[in-house]
């Protein structure tokens, strides 16, 4: 096993409160105490910070949830109107999703300001995780429910056990649960469960990517013993034994690889055993450890079952990272040390942006931030945070089932399949019916479209007008990011303004648009040289940016508002003029 170099310098300063150190070994900062900047917040922090896109987020015991800017600025203070649980979520978009004691789930927009709230049936058990095309997985005791963005339902599984670990979110973009009774449980996207029993509860687990690009789980036992899961159909395993020093209490995966943290606070790299084999590219590796490395963490200060509150491990193209509420440490994949850092009166785990910055609230209810490393996390931008890994085929799902069946526009199968789709809406049971209801609803309301990927089959007849605009519409109940280009297209390129306006509203209730194609092609309707007069379209366009905005705040909003001035110059259509003008006053309020 190959250690880690240890150099005079980092001797000399691992004895001290703080130490930093830069990538090539050498001392950044001989001795600092003195954070970038400090803000006071107003209150004790619950929870851990979460940082996001040049910004962070706190909740305070006052009900309170604080954002500043990584320059230090206060951005804005959202007061919940109730007591907090201490676990926040943020979105690529920068929505903030945290729940109250008493059960209620509230989203806030990058602005601060409220978006929805929804019942959960009980109090949050760990942060929601955001799936990659933003839908949310919701964890109260023994119940996951999978909401849009929007705050509709698309699921809800009943838990037979408490789970042992965090909640994670696997390589495929589900969920990951670890229960107490042994059982490891691996949940789609659209809410299918696959068990695997097990005779003892791992200690910690990682998600992995396999070399031939299947997920897989890597299980961490205290008895050194460790199981990698590569089927969850049909159980298979493949079981081993790594010669940790100290038991696994945490661990993160990347890849095939897998960052450990040990109960004596070292951090092992496990990753496939080196192999010329080839065999190796077509099954499941075996693991093997690569490197130890000494993080912050003094021995015994990690509880044998750590909660979501007490630790945090990530690994991703930077590096691997530690966080606990008495320091952090950052480490390149080869083992070396980037820097570590130890803090006095922290009152939760810090966080770690992606901006280099490491936000700590203190118990002298003050925010201290750090400047740790200097280089902007790969795939992200100013206004949106990293690229999500995947995606899950809904923006282009298919064919239906019922696309080559004759009759399948025909008045009474029409009806049959809208009145399957709006009661799976209305009570919250799509679920693994999810690609199949917005593969058909695609086909009805885009099948004017000029499109290869629209084709119309052979049928009886072509859907009435009242149809295809009903199906844009319910596309807005059950939609994500991914859907957004086809209503996009839908909106420029079908012939019939009620069925653009429906497609416009679907934007609008879905709330997002990390590209801006949607806001690009409602300018594009209301500009010169041919800007679009009919009055049911141009007031949905006009509500479709007011929710745009509302969702992703500023500065997507400023782009938003100047449409909507052009629009409230409408004075030949009053009916738009007066939306667009509602949606300013909602906007500025």
């Amino acid at each position: 096993m190959k250690k880690p170099k240890v150099t005079p310098c980092v001797l000399l300063f691992a004895v001290l409160p703080w130490g930093i150190f830069a990538q090539n070994g050498q001392a950044e900062q001989a001795f600092t105490d003195v954070p970038l900047w400090r803000q006071a917040l107003g209150g004790a922090v619950i929870g851990r910070p979460v940082a996001q896109v040049e910004s962070v987020v706190m909740a305070t015991d006052g009900g309170n949830l604080v954002s500043f800017s990584s320059q230090g600025r206060r951005l804005w203070n959202f007061f919940a109107r109730g007591r907090l649980t201490p676990y926040i979520s943020r979105s690529r978009e920068g929505t903030s999703y945290i729940g109250r004691t008493d059960g209620l789930l509230i989203a806030v927009n990058r602005a601060g300001r409220e978006l929805w709230q929804f019942s959960a049936g009980g109090p949050l058990v760990s942060p929601v995780l955001i799936g990659w095309d933003g839908r949310l997985f919701v964890f109260t005791e023994r119940r996951i429910t999978c909401l849009t963005a929007s705050g509709y339902v698309l699921w809800t599984r009943t838990l037979d056990a408490e789970n042992a670990l965090p909640p994670m979110l696997g390589a495929c973009g589900g969920v990951i649960l670890v229960q107490e009774n042994g059982d490891v449980l691996r949940i789609d996207p659209f809410g299918t469960v696959f068990s695997r029993p097990s005779t003892a509860v791992p200690q910690a687990a990682a998600p992995l990517r396999l070399e031939d690009s299947r997920p897989a789980i890597l299980l961490f036992y205290g008895d050194r013993r460790v199981e990698l899961i590569h089927n969850f159909t049909t159980g298979e395993a493949v079981t081993g034994t790594l010669n940790f020093p100290s038991p696994p209490v945490a661990a993160a995966g990347r890849g095939s690889e897998a960052a450990v943290l040990l109960r004596d606070g070292r951090v092992a790299l496990v990753a496939p055993r080196e192999s010329p084999d080839a065999v190796r590219r077509t099954a499941p590796a075996e693991k093997e450890i690569r490197w130890i490395a000494e993080s912050h963490i003094s021995a015994g200060e990690i509880p044998a079952r750590p909660g979501p509150l007490e630790l945090e491990i990530f690994f991703n193209e930077r590096g691997i990272y530690v966080l606990t509420g008495t320091g952090a440490t950052g480490f390149l994949a080869d083992s070396r040390r980037l820097w570590f850092v130890r803090l006095r009166g922290a009152a939760s785990v810090p966080s770690f942006g992606d901006d280099g910055i490491l936000y700590s609230g203190g118990t002298d209810w003050i925010l201290n931030a750090y400047r740790l490393e200097d280089y902007v996390r790969a795939g992200q931008s100013l206004l949106y945070g990293p690229l999500p890994e995947g995606d899950y085929g809904t923006g282009n799902p298919g064919p239906s089932r019922w696309a080559n069946y004759f009759f399948r526009f025909e008045e009474q199968a029409m009806a049959a399949r809208f009145h399957e789709i709006r009661e799976a809406v209305r009570y919250g049971e799509v679920g693994a019916r999810e690609k199949e209801f917005k593969a058909w609803l695609m086909e009805t309301a885009g099948s004017l479209l000029p499109n290869p990927l629209h084709r119309r089959s052979q049928s009886s007849r072509l859907p009435d007008l009242r149809h295809r605009i009903e199906a844009a519409r319910l596309l807005g109940y059950i939609g994500s990011r991914e859907t957004i280009p086809f209503l996009t297209d839908l909106f420029n390129r079908d012939p019939e303004p009620l069925v653009r306006a429906a497609a416009a509203g679907a934007i609008g209730r879905i709330g997002v648009d990390p590209q801006g194609i949607a806001l690009r092609a409602f300018s594009n309707a209301i500009s010169p040289p041919s800007p679009a007069r009919d009055e049911a379209l141009l007031v949905s366009v006009a509500w479709a940016i007011g929710a745009l905005c509302r969702f992703s705040g500023p500065p997507l909003s400023s782009t938003g508002v100047r449409l909507l001035v052009a629009l409230a110059g409408y004075y030949d259509i009053p009916l738009a003029q007066r939306q667009a003008r509602a949606e300013i006053r909602s906007l500025i309020r």
